[in-house]
């Protein structure tokens, strides 16, 4: 959720800016970042995480650690006012984040449900 926060945030300035000689637009980088930190720095598959036993779910070890980042995109060139920003691109990644988000959100309010059932059915 935090990723997709700060990803809407960026998105919103890029589109603010969009009309500003000069700017060159922001990406936030998390999925890559979180598959190396589950994968490896070279995803081949396999789980870098240990299980102590068969039985269990992979252990998060306690070093696991993959933070949102922001990048800045001096890869293109939209305008000859140098603005990279295109607003169909801005405009749809930030309704697909959007999407993201409320799904993220649904999905972690049915979990806490969940777990309010749980400790209130007292075992029944």
């Amino acid at each position: 959720m935090t990723a997709a926060t700060i990803r809407h945030e960026v998105i919103s300035n890029n589109i603010a800016n969009v009309n500003t000689p000069n700017y060159r637009k922001s990406v936030v980088n998390f999925e890559d970042l979180l598959a190396r930190e589950i994968y490896g720095e070279e995803p081949d598959g396999k789980l870098k995480m240990i299980r102590t036993h068969d039985r269990h779910l992979p252990h998060v070890p306690p070093d696991f650690h993959a933070e949102p980042t922001i990048a800045q995109d001096n890869t293109t060139i939209m305008r000859v006012d140098d603005n990279n920003v295109d607003i169909d691109i801005e405009m749809a990644t930030l309704t697909k984040n959007q999407i993201y988000y409320n799904a993220v959100v649904t999905e972690l309010s049915a979990h806490v449900a969940r777990l309010k059932n749980a400790i209130s059915s007292n075992g029944q």
